[in-house]
């Protein structure tokens, strides 16, 4: 009883549950309850404005206000369009995901196919023998890829929380209700910021206890209104008085546009939510114009931030763009706000690498032992995010690294070789093959490059990069 109790489904069946996870994507993100992700029935299945609310969900996280610093370290000029260019390939590569799941699901009579299952089962039907007998191993990557980037994404939310925290808490004696602009530089912290990620560590340990979806979903709803109520606030300073731009770069150097690329792929999160979406609504031939629809208003965002943002704070751009708010009681909210909504997404986020590996390593366990190890596999998980966070206090380079590694593979290197596997046998064009090959390399060459700069910039002492520094502070 207690195994199918705690999180509605069977742990015995562990092989068929370390999937990719986005069936409990699509229930932690959108609150849906039911467990098991089947096709809606028409009665039940989400809308279209449902859908695209859930879309817009999905997309808008902590990425979101790192762009106006992704935008310095590419190009007043080359930001925008290579952020426009990367949301169309993003967006390409979700249709050819869409298309390939689609046809995997007729040709073997399946109504839903997931990305880890679209993976395996096109290896499965794949010429190479090889790749054939380990066709398992397709859907086990992509698994890995989103545990790898759902828990990078929370390592990030440990930061964002503790940055704001940080801010919000030491600067309580120079807040005020006069909303001047914030200067460069302020004292230095009285705490460690890694004191403030310990001291937020056990209020999100107790918050990855509750595995009630519904619960979840009443968070969900106090993180919508919380992030809407900041970004409103966030854009209504930041077209406030823009200084003249023409003192800033229309081109960065190659090695931050590199930082610049992980920091974008890292803010087009969605890629894991296609699948389930369209599975769940009333009308699934509709969800190409959900997509291009909700895409169209994230991309117009995007650039829209990142350039006004960039704009408005030239050189002094944060990690964060709330680290460049004014010290006054208004703005501080807005740091309140958003930080609370990222405590709230954690646990949803949380959710999807949980329900990937908790399953599995409780099947290997007697049924005694089972809450135990449920509740310690949740602890040591939100520790470890807790650990890499506090190991690199790194806001925008821990954003560029995610990004490059994980979330480059997921939305643009896997799509078109899932392409490649699954209708090579079937005539494919020349232009098309071209396209996915220069798609994958591109994606591969901004996975290397992208995590190489990452990575040495992160061995850099903070006095060589602190014109990417994630705080307020120096």
């Amino acid at each position: 009883m207690l195994k199918t109790s705690l999180l509605g489904k069977d742990f015995n069946s562990a092989p068929s549950n370390l999937d990719d996870g986005s069936k409990s994507l699509l229930e932690s993100r959108s609150g849906v309850a039911s467990q098991n992700v089947y096709p809606a029935e028409e009665a039940n299945g989400l809308s279209i404005m449902q859908t695209l609310i859930h879309l817009l969900k999905c997309n808008i996280g902590t990425g979101l206000l790192g762009l106006p610093l992704a935008m310095k370290n590419a190009g007043l000029l080359v930001g925008p369009i290579s952020l426009l260019a990367i949301g169309i390939l993003t967006v390409h590569c979700m249709v050819i995901l869409l298309n390939c799941a689609h046809h995997l699901g007729q040709r073997l009579q399946k109504t839903f196919v997931n990305y880890g299952e679209a993976m395996m089962y096109s290896l499965e039907t794949c010429p190479n023998a090889w790749l054939r007998t380990h066709s398992v191993w397709g859907r086990y990557t992509v698994s890995f890829l989103l545990i790898t980037t759902q828990l990078g994404f929370c390592s990030v939310y440990f930061m964002f929380m503790a940055d704001n925290l940080q801010q919000m808490v030491e600067e309580v004696h120079m807040t005020s209700s006069n909303c001047q602009p914030r200067k460069t530089l302020v004292p230095t912290p009285i705490l460690n910021i890694r004191f403030y990620m310990l001291t937020i560590l056990p209020f999100l340990v107790l918050l990855v206890f509750i595995q009630n979806l519904r619960l979840l979903s009443i968070f969900s709803m106090l993180a919508n209104i919380t992030t809407l109520g900041s970004m409103a606030l966030i854009f209504e300073y930041i077209i406030q008085e823009i200084p003249d731009p023409s003192s800033l770069p229309l081109m960065a150097s190659w090695k931050t546009f590199l930082l610049f690329f992980g920091t974008a792929i890292f803010t087009f999160e969605g890629v894991g939510m296609v699948l389930p979406l369209k599975n769940q609504m009333k009308h699934p031939q509709q969800f190409s114009f959900v997509l291009y629809l909700g895409m169209s208003l994230i991309i117009i965002l995007y650039i829209c931030l990142g350039t006004l943002g960039y704009m408005k704070f030239g050189s002094n751009t944060q990690a964060s763009i709330t680290l460049n708010l004014p010290n006054c009681w208004l703005y501080q909210s807005v740091k309140l706000m958003y930080s609370i909504g990222i405590f709230f997404t954690y646990a949803l986020q949380f959710h999807v690498p949980a329900e990937i590996i908790i399953p599995f390593i409780i099947s290997q366990v007697s049924e005694s032992w089972t809450l135990l190890i449920d509740l310690s596999v949740r602890t040591a998980l939100v520790c470890l995010t807790c650990v890499s966070a506090i190991l690199i206090p790194r806001l925008d380079l821990v954003i560029s690294f995610v990004g490059s590694v994980s979330s480059s593979a997921l939305a643009l290197i896997i799509p078109p070789l899932l392409e490649l596997i699954t209708f090579y046998a079937e005539d494919m064009s020349c232009a098309t093959i071209a396209k996915d090959v220069m798609i994958g390399i591109l994606g591969l060459l901004g996975c290397v490059f992208g995590t190489y700069q990452a990575l040495y910039e992160l061995i850099q002492p903070i006095s060589q990069s602190i014109t990417n520094s994630t705080g307020v502070y120096a």
